[in-house]
């Protein structure tokens, strides 16, 4: 019976695997909140060293989508239940969600930053914030699954991270952007202490001392500025990580052949982060750029000189991946209140420019990445 039922249009899936789809993604998004949105990714991380390490193996290999080449890596670190585009996705909306809620998160003015930022603090069982995962679990598998269908130049697990971040902020009241009318790129503010209104969408404060609220006093706690990394934010400090992390997922791509494998190493390292280990970098927007493009500059994995070629590239990927996260999370992260997450916006502008000079012939392909047909 199933076998006569017609494929969905653009998605390609049968009406019972996208139900499955639909239902996995619900309970995977509310497990991203129950957790935590970063030790859901963490988690991430092992799932995809598992699953690569599997297939490098050679003890199985995956239905075919999405260029993923391992069961494990495909259908748990980046499908249903660990997926960032479902758990982590999901996480963060719950975060955003609960903030608003009394008792469930700290209050907005304990900290230097608004809680809905903290995607380490685990939501536990609370219904009505695991539903609010569960539902933007939904929202990431099925624009994914859109995304993969029309096979649009970029990656569409990380474009449907940041379509979910800018939704939930719309869906929750909070500013796309925020700042108001201060410098963007200016993290000057952060390094001098200034502060501004604990409540929501406060204004920035220039001294660090009073704010007058409706006629009384309200004591500046929050941040001016609040960058994503504190320890990671440097433009010379930025490129060197994303120059030797490249260099390294772009070395582990080619001595493997997977695209993958640098990806979900450096996802695992933030467990270390979670864990409160300071200065651990944030990496796996320079490393999966970096390994991608080794694979994909000369349409494969690479040997000779055309190795040392593609590590080197991979390199200037690095560079890429870290410093487009770096103005992302500038305009996107540091003046807003929820968590906005640079590396998945940066890995779509890099995994974009990639699709870009597979299609214009520059690159010999695009390893993983769909470029309109040409993948």
């Amino acid at each position: 019976m199933y076998d006569m039922l017609l494929q969905i249009p653009v998605i390609g899936m049968s009406v019972p695997d996208f139900l499955i789809l639909v239902i996995a993604a619900f309970a995977g998004g509310a497990f991203g909140a129950a957790l935590g949105a970063l030790p859901a990714f963490c988690f991430t991380g092992f799932m995809v060293i598992g699953g690569e390490a599997v297939n490098i193996a050679g003890f199985e290999n995956a239905p075919e989508g999405l260029g993923i080449t391992s069961a494990l890596t495909g259908t748990i670190g980046f499908g249903a239940v660990f997926g960032p585009h479902v758990a982590f996705a999901g996480g963060a909306a719950a975060a955003a969600y609960a903030a608003k809620q009394d008792g469930v998160m700290p209050e907005p003015g304990d900290g230097d930053y608004h809680p809905a930022k903290d995607i380490a603090y685990a939501l536990g069982t609370r219904p009505d914030v695991l539903a609010v995962g569960g539902i933007f679990g939904i929202v990431g598998a099925v624009g994914t699954a859109i995304s993969g269908g029309l096979a649009l130049p970029w990656d569409p697990i990380a474009i449907m991270v940041v379509v979910s971040a800018a939704l939930h902020r719309l869906v929750f009241g909070y500013p796309l952007i925020g700042g108001g009318d201060r410098n963007l790129l200016d993290m000057t503010p952060f390094e001098k202490g200034e502060k501004r209104v604990a409540a929501d969408g406060g204004e920035a404060m220039t001294d660090g001392g009073k704010a007058m609220t409706d006629g009384g006093m309200a004591e500046a706690k929050r941040l001016a500025v609040e960058p994503w990394l504190p320890h990671q934010y440097k433009w010379a400090n930025v490129a060197m990580i994303g120059l030797v992390t490249g260099i390294l997922g772009g070395f582990i791509a080619v001595e493997t052949g997977s695209a993958f494998l640098g990806f979900g190493i450096s996802a695992a390292t933030l467990t270390f982060l979670n864990l409160g280990v300071e200065k651990i970098p944030v990496t796996h927007h320079m490393t999966l750029p970096a390994s991608t493009a080794a694979l994909a500059i000369f349409g494969g994995v690479p040997t000779g000189m055309n190795a040392v070629i593609a590590v080197v590239v991979a390199g200037v990927f690095g560079v890429y991946g870290a410093l487009a996260g770096e103005v992302v999370q500038r305009i996107f992260y540091a003046h807003s209140d929820t968590h906005f997450d640079p590396p998945a916006a940066a890995i779509v502008i890099a995994t974009l420019t990639i699709a870009i000079l597979a299609i214009l012939g520059v690159f010999g392909g695009s390893s993983w990445v769909p470029a309109l047909g040409l993948a």
